[in-house]
């Protein structure tokens, strides 16, 4: 059995983890904490999380604890992250960060987007980004890898392969998506309110989202990204344009797509519209797409779970790799309907 810890157990992406950990038949929880939430009994903050964990308690952080472990996961700030990496690195096997501590191979570009100079560039520098899609090769043997914002996985996996073989062009690329409100995180704040986001939809963090960089990052290319909240607990919806390059068609799109991802097990790609509950509770990517001849434009639109496949699940995904498991192991690619 591979032994886990969780730091930072105690949000959204935390029990999310919970939750798939409990389900995989490879992984043992040794170590769970969540300091906010210190002394207190999981389920009694969680009720879902009883039968998997009656005695579970979050423990407060202590590096001594983690030592000797097979995994641990991070469910903390990202400046959190970038200093307890280099403090377990050596003590555990894998460490799999659900920030974006690692996430940006460009150290310079954090304090604009990110608010925070970087101070670990050795570690940066050899973090292994955890998208299996397009990096399942790196991943063999990791040992800290950088989780793909939520965001990012979407619009990522949706245009990657058309950009790669040339049908659409790299500038004046536009990402509309839409977030359930659990990608917020767990704490109060006056924007998650169910007053506040009730009847509502509203878009924010207007051309300067910090998933902006990372996305050009994946695409080789330039974004214009909008990201919108949406009065439902979790899903996203990624709306992409793009401007096609030759004699792309509806069928050749949906061709190229596909086919790049015909051995995913996690990623399908259909005529179908994606919808958010298709996804719900799963690693599942819903990708279709459509060349619009009237204004020359394409359209690729991709659906999945935030705080799975976007987070947690893509997080286990990636472990599973690095450690040589069987890569769907503790995940489905079926959503809980209705």
């Amino acid at each position: 059995m591979v032994t886990v810890g969780i730091i930072g157990a105690s949000g959204y992406t935390g029990v999310e983890l919970l939750r798939l950990v409990a389900a995989h038949p490879d992984f043992d929880l040794r170590y769970a904490t969540g300091d906010t939430q210190a002394g207190t009994l999981a389920s009694s903050l969680y009720p879902s999380l009883a039968v998997a964990y009656p005695d579970l308690v979050f423990s407060e952080y202590d590096p001594v604890s983690v030592e000797g472990l097979d995994l641990v996961f991070l469910g903390l700030p990202h400046e959190a992250s970038m200093e307890i990496v280099p403090q377990i690195k050596n003590k555990v096997g894998c460490i799999v960060d659900l920030s974006a501590a690692y996430r940006l191979k460009d150290a310079s570009v954090y304090p604009k987007w990110y608010g925070f100079e970087h101070t670990q560039p050795v570690e940066l520098e050899r973090a292994v980004y955890g998208l299996p899609e397009l990096f399942r090769d790196d991943l063999k043997g990791a040992r800290l890898i950088a989780t793909p914002g939520c965001y990012v996985t979407a619009a990522t996996l949706a245009l990657v392969p058309l950009l790669r073989t040339g049908l659409i062009a790299d500038t004046g690329i536009i990402v509309d998506a839409a977030s359930g409100v659990s990608g917020a995180g767990r704490s109060l704040k006056h924007g998650s309110l169910f007053c506040t986001v009730d009847e509502d939809f509203t878009a924010y963090g207007l051309l300067d989202h910090r998933h902006t960089p990372e996305m050009e990052q994946n695409l080789g290319a330039q974004v214009l990204f909008t990201p919108h909240l949406a009065p439902m607990n979790r899903g996203i919806l990624a709306t992409c344009y793009a401007r096609p390059v030759g004699k792309a068609t509806t069928a050749s799109l949906l061709a190229t797509l596909a086919s790049f991802y015909r051995n995913e097990p996690f990623v399908t790609v259909n005529t179908n519209s994606p919808s958010t509950k298709a996804t719900l509770g799963s690693n599942a990517v819903h990708i279709t797409a459509r060349l619009d001849e009237r204004t020359g434009t394409v359209m690729v639109i991709s659906a999945i779970d935030n705080l799975t496949k976007g987070a947690s699940g893509g997080a286990v995904q990636a472990a599973n790799v690095a450690l040589g498991l069987e890569e769907t192991a503790g995940l489905t690619n079926v959503g809980v309907y209705p």
